[in-house]
């Protein structure tokens, strides 16, 4: 009787222990895709006008959430990295704007003592990589010790022996592992590679551009001449920084599969210039451009199949998300040849401060925990990333960190009502670093024409509006109404235009625009 006793005790608490463990907070691994200079256009799941198909893409909106109100915190793409990494606005750093680094440019925007998104997981055990385009400053040295400003001709100058391990690269920064380029890896030289924090080939060569495939014959547009170390690969960029990111996996996988990974695979693609993979050449009806885009696809695919493969798709978390809009002569170009609009309707491209500037793709994953089949219209910025993750691992933000960003965990779970939104307000930088803000349908734009582009002349002159309001130092529009952003009411709503510039003023002043005493919602039972 007592054997029989002790077999019935033994049975219940093995019981109770397994439903313990299917419930016991577990931690997610992390994947962020992060693309260059995609509009909101650019996706077929986006855009049914598109001149291609992105079907993998599409599938994972569809097993997934996908956000129709998503911004880039700057319009371009050195700022809305920091923005990713840091969980704030480019001027938390700079005191106003910040511009796009060439050459040995730097130091980072990201200054000793900011919580990064990277260093925030590593102290939840993460470990954690970045494989891709790092672009938001190094420190380099000239052979005096003394250290190099940006600009082609400085690159001769550094003393590699000096400069290494980079004093502010990824692996001071939050990442484990990382290879990365400095810059964008075809367009601005240096072209070199540099892996935890060492150049293992340092630059020596001219690069000429003349050397590279020209599809279209105009899509090599943007491949700035300058030093590059031998054997760098401009063609097939994305495929080398798929690789590292699929070996960081792996590698997890089988030496620490006991934590979680978080992984960053940040792409060249859609930046200028265009080179696809020959194995993508020809693939769509959306000529060079279209076939680069669906490289993307088909990459996206691959980080997707993988997880399958590895048996972790239910535990890891994947964002797909984009810098900012797509490139002025990308935009030009696709329209006039291909009836596709890479901005998806709205005004603006790259560098402007009007929606298709900062409008941009996202889509985010986790089977069995977010639902799929949801299309959100609530605003979000790549900012909000940092509380995002934040309130996924279970970490309580301190109100000095990531001072920018929003919990958009209920949203991605679907317990957040859609008729109230996370932001109250939402801001954005254009190229020369002034602010746009929104609440609500209303938005409103601290300066005068786009903020970025000539319009005036040029291949976006015939993309040029009349000013309704040509005296008005600012633009006010209502999206709601107005989505076209056509029709300036600066003037004509001036107590709205003031509370709008009266709020943006707090929220410069004040530090931050995010809540203080942020709560995590995670971890999240298994």
């Amino acid at each position: 009787m007592s054997r029989i006793l002790r077999l019935f005790l033994l049975f219940v608490l093995t019981a109770h222990q397994s439903a313990f463990s299917e419930n016991e907070p577990s931690l997610p691994n992390i994947v962020i895709i992060y693309a260059d200079d995609l509009g909101f256009g650019d996706l077929s799941c986006y855009n049914p006008e598109s001149a291609y198909e992105t079907p993998r893409l599409d599938r994972m909106a569809s097993e997934g959430i996908r956000f129709t109100d998503a911004h880039s915190p700057s319009t371009i793409c050195s700022p809305s990295r920091y923005g990713l990494f840091s969980g704030q606005q480019i001027y938390r750093s700079t005191g106003r704007g910040g511009g796009a680094f060439e050459g040995p440019g730097g130091p980072s925007y990201l200054k000793p003592g900011t919580l990064t998104l990277g260093g925030m997981l590593q102290e939840k055990g993460y470990r954690t990589g970045i494989f891709g385009k790092w672009h938001v400053g190094l420190t380099w040295f000239d052979e005096n010790g003394e250290r190099l400003g940006g600009g082609f001709e400085n690159s001769l100058l550094i003393d590699y022996e000096k400069s290494m391990p980079l004093v502010d690269g990824p692996n001071t920064r939050g990442f484990d592992e990382a290879f990365v380029t400095p810059n964008c890896p075809t367009t601005d030289p240096l072209y070199l590679y540099i892996e935890n924090g060492m150049v293992p080939v340092p630059a020596s060569m001219r690069h000429k551009r003349d050397t590279l495939p020209n599809p279209g014959g105009k899509w090599r547009w943007d491949n700035d001449e300058g030093w590059k170390a031998p054997g760098y690969q401009f063609v097939d960029a994305d495929l080398l920084f798929y690789e590292k990111t699929e070996a960081f996996i792996r590698k997890h996988r089988e030496e620490h599969s006991e934590s979680p990974f978080f992984a960053v695979f940040s792409t060249q693609i859609a930046h200028a210039p265009v080179l696809p993979s020959p194995s993508v050449e020809g693939k769509t009806a959306g000529g060079p451009r279209g076939d680069f885009v669906f490289e993307l696809d088909v990459l996206t695919g691959r980080v997707l199949d993988l997880l399958a493969e590895l048996e972790i798709d239910d535990e890891t978390l994947v964002f797909f998300h984009a810098d900012n809009g797509a490139e002025t002569m990308h935009v030009a170009w696709m329209r006039e040849d291909h009836d596709h609009d890479p901005s998806g309707g709205w005004r603006g491209v790259k560098r402007d401060g009007w929606e298709g500037g900062h409008r941009v793709p996202l889509i985010v994953r986790w089977p069995g925990t977010i639902p799929p089949g949801q299309v959100s219209d609530q605003m979000t910025n790549t900012t909000d990333f940092f509380a995002t993750i934040a309130s996924v691992v279970g970490y309580p933000l301190p109100d000095n960190a990531a001072t920018d960003s929003f919990d958009m965990l209920p949203v991605l779970l679907g317990n957040q009502d859609p008729a109230k939104s996370v932001r109250p307000h939402l801001l954005t930088q254009s190229f020369r670093g002034e602010f746009q803000i929104r609440k609500g349908d209303w938005k409103y734009l601290d300066h005068k024409g786009s903020g970025g582009n000539g319009y005036d002349k040029g291949i976006l002159a015939p993309y040029a509006l009349p000013e309704s309001e040509p005296e008005a130092p600012g633009q006010l529009y209502h999206l709601g109404k107005d989505p076209g952003e056509t029709t300036n009411l600066y003037f004509k709503e001036e107590e709205k235009r003031k509370e709008l510039q009266a709020l943006l003023e707090e929220l410069k002043t004040s530090g931050r625009s995010a809540p203080r005493n942020r709560q995590p919602l995670g971890p999240l039972p298994k």
